[in-house]
Order: structure tokens, then C-alpha cells, then sequence
């Protein structure tokens, strides 16, 4: 695959931001803390749109929006952020360039609210037909990483398909213009892409093919070591509204006040938030979360064993350098008991 905007830049960057800030990162000042989110439709934006977290919470918490997972891993890692809402290959990546972050709260597993939307007009209606065309994703994302799994998977060589690494309103502006064929995105931009295209795979079908991915929030130790009320408030905060979108459906309908809250928060409209929404898969319990199968367990969690799959993958295809022994240190159930 032909890198026009590899992921060369943005590992770099961060792994200089890691080494810079590992040897002396104050802390953040006592109940102010910086937060890092991006613009998934997930139940928790109602949290932050509404202040749910800083009433719950009793912090000043400042919400800044990213563009992507490696922009807040980036931030992240110079200190101006302390928790952050990442995708696993931005943590991977980040984690084995030595960056001090645990995943606390998991958000959503592989499902179908990301996927790879192929153009009207491409001549793509298999992923046998990939062959020779061109394709994007956002930079060190677990989208980036899927795409690039998923042309492995069909035994595709490196000159036999394009892959460009972009922010994602880049990607939505080249594939009206028709410079691409595809994009492996989540929403807004799944839903920009939609319009003019379809989904060829999702997100979980790359998950069942060997390259499971998940979102969740994490923090540096540091932070962790020193609030640990707030965490285990944050997490209560999140869980409340995962509960709530699973068992109160109606209150997440396209007339529902929290799918208007949504759009007004995130963008589009309440019935494109809506519609989002429905396309989430897995949101694990507190229960399901502190168990071996994703945060407990230290070394074997489920958690800790993508992340060190993931890592395996992008070194072998060169975007990082190396991989870590064990990831149980960048994994903790303690704020979802």
C-alpha cells in the first residue's frame, strides 16, 4: 500500500511528545482536570453535553474535541490532557512508544457504528474488487488499522492498493470529489459517506476475520494514582447513560431529548444521531468490564491481549518499532468495580 500520508509523522510527533513529557509530568491542578473526546454518536456525549460529569464529579472538568484517537494520545502524552476517549490502535501505538496510560472504562467493541463505505461509481461491490483502488482512513486510528488489516486479510500486496492516512473531514471532502474510492470511517463522517455510497465492511466483520478493536477512556498513571474518586465517578457517569440507552430505548428515539441534545452537541440532526446510535454493538456492563474478559485479568484481559495484537500488526507493517512484553500496565479494572 502506497502511503501518501503515512503514519510516519504522527508516530513521530507522538513518540517525541512521550520521551518529553515521561521525565517530569505535573499533575493536573487538584479537582480541574482536562478531558479529550471526539465526536462518536455514544451515549455519554449526553453526559458532557448536559454537565452530568462535572456535577457528578465536583471538578472543573475542561471538555476539549479531537479529531482524532492520535491527537488526543498526543495531548495526552506532552500533559495538556489527562483522560482521554481513544480507539485501541492510537493506544497501542502510544502505549508501546512508552507513553504511561491505562484504560479504565470501555465505551463499544468492534460492531457496525465504523466501516469502510465504498463511493457510488467505484466499481467496488466485493472486497475483491479492492484491487487497484483507493482507500482512506484516519491516521493511527483503529480504522486505519482494521483497513489495513482487512486488504491483508485478502491477500493484497502493498503495490495493489492505495492507502491514504487522513483526518476524516479530509477523507469526506476527497470522496465527493471523487479522489477515492472509499473510506473506513466512523460517524459523522459513516453517515457523509452513506449518502453517496455504501457500507461494504463493518468494523465487526474485520473484528471476525482476527482484528477485534474497542474505544475506551484512559488516563495516565499519574493521574490515576492521584484522583481516584474522579475516575470512579467518571466511569459511574458513563455507565449510567450506557445503561440508560440500553434498557430506556425510547429515551433515545429521533424525537427523544437526548438524540436532540446530541445533534445540537455533536452536530447533524437528532434523526442522524439517532440512527447512529442503533449502529453500536457491544456496551459492556460494569460487571462484564472488570471481569478477564476485557479490563480484569492484568496480562491475559481481553484488553490487554488486543492491544498487544495490535502492536504485533503495526510493527510488523512498520509504524512502530516495537512491542511490549505485557500491556497489563496499560489496563485497570479499579474504577469499574
Amino acid at each position: 500500500m502506497k502511503l501518501v500520508r503515512t503514519l510516519l509523522t504522527p508516530l513521530l510527533g507522538l513518540w517525541l511528545c512521550v520521551h518529553a513529557a515521561t521525565a517530569a509530568q505535573p499533575p493536573a491542578t487538584d479537582r480541574k482536570v482536562v478531558v479529550g473526546y471526539q465526536t462518536d454518536a455514544l451515549p455519554f456525549q449526553v453526559g458532557i453535553a448536559n454537565g452530568d460529569y462535572v456535577k457528578s464529579s465536583g471538578y472543573h472538568i475542561d471538555f476539549r474535541r479531537f479529531n482524532s484517537g492520535a491527537d488526543v494520545m498526543t495531548a495526552m502524552a506532552s500533559g495538556d490532557v489527562q483522560v482521554g476517549y481513544v480507539g485501541s490502535s492510537p493506544l497501542a501505538a502510544a502505549a508501546s512508544h512508552g507513553l504511561d496510560v491505562k484504560a479504565f472504562y470501555m465505551t463499544s467493541v468492534s460492531g457496525i457504528d465504523e466501516a469502510l463505505v465504498v463511493r457510488n461509481g467505484s466499481g467496488i461491490h466485493t472486497v475483491a474488487d479492492l484491487l487497484g483502488k483507493k482507500l482512506a482512513a484516519a491516521p493511527v486510528s483503529t480504522d486505519h488499522y482494521q483497513l489495513l488489516a482487512l486488504i491483508k486479510h485478502q491477500g493484497l500486496s502493498e503495490k495493489q492498493v492505495q492507502v491514504f492516512a487522513m483526518p476524516q473531514p479530509e477523507i469526506v471532502a476527497a470522496y465527493n470529489r471523487g479522489d477515492i474510492d472509499g473510506g473506513f470511517v466512523w460517524d459523522p463522517a459513516l453517515t457523509a459517506l452513506k449518502a453517496n455510497g455504501k457500507v461494504l465492511v463493518t468494523s465487526k466483520d474485520v473484528a471476525d476475520m482476527g482484528a477485534p478493536t474497542f474505544s475506551a477512556w484512559v488516563t495516565t498513571g499519574t493521574f490515576a494514582q492521584q484522583h481516584p474518586a474522579f475516575l470512579k465517578a467518571f466511569a459511574a457517569v458513563t455507565e449510567k447513560y450506557a445503561q440508560s440507552f440500553l434498557t430506556q430505548k425510547s429515551a433515545w428515539t429521533a424525537t427523544s431529548d437526548n438524540a436532540k441534545l446530541l445533534a445540537k452537541f455533536l452536530g447533524g440532526t437528532a434523526v442522524n444521531q439517532a440512527a447512529a446510535l442503533q449502529n453500536l454493538s457491544l456496551l459492556p456492563s460494569f460487571s462484564a468490564q472488570s471481569s478477564v474478559a476485557w479490563l480484569g485479568g492484568g496480562q491475559a484481559s481481553g484488553v490487554a491481549q488486543i492491544l498487544k495484537s495490535t502492536s504485533a500488526f503495526l510493527r510488523d507493517n512498520k509504524k512502530i518499532s516495537q512491542v511490549l512484553p505485557s500491556y497489563a500496565a496499560c489496563v485497570t479494572p479499579d474504577f469499574v468495580k
